[in-house]
């Protein structure tokens, strides 16, 4: 009895076994999410951990690695645009000659720059901060 038991505790559990195992920046994204909600709960801020335990549920619920991939995709893509338009107004600037103006448009590239490597972070298999 205590075999057949155990036997179906296991065959229960597979299902969860095998989603985490199928998608593990999920389980990344929700391990991360996790490491917040706890930080959140011993400072005692309960609106924050509230809406971190409404993302994990989401996280767990809904979460495949092919979405999150999509989402990455697009935040990369999104990136370049961006450093595309950077790129055209320092060139405005330089064309200009204000010195104050291509200092600003060169911090905003080297931002965007940054923006995009954190991005493409996210796409890496060995990414863990996934959010």
């Amino acid at each position: 009895m205590k075999a057949l038991i155990s036997t179906l505790l296991l065959a229960a559990a597979l299902p969860a076994l095998a989603d985490s195992a199928a998608n593990p920046r999920c389980e990344a994204k929700a391990a991360n999410i996790e490491k917040q909600l706890q930080a959140a709960r011993a400072e005692g801020n309960t609106a924050k951990a509230k809406g971190l335990s409404a993302a994990l549920e989401g996280v767990r619920d809904n979460c495949t690695d092919k979405e999150l991939m999509r989402e990455f995709e697009a935040k990369v893509n999104e990136a370049r645009e961006e450093i595309r338009e950077r790129e055209a107004d320092l060139r405005e600037a330089e064309l200009a000659g204000d010195p104050k103006k291509i200092a600003k448009r060169q911090a905003k590239l080297d931002e965007a720059m940054e923006e995009l490597k954190a991005a493409e972070a996210q796409l890496s298999p060995r990414s863990e901060d996934t959010q």
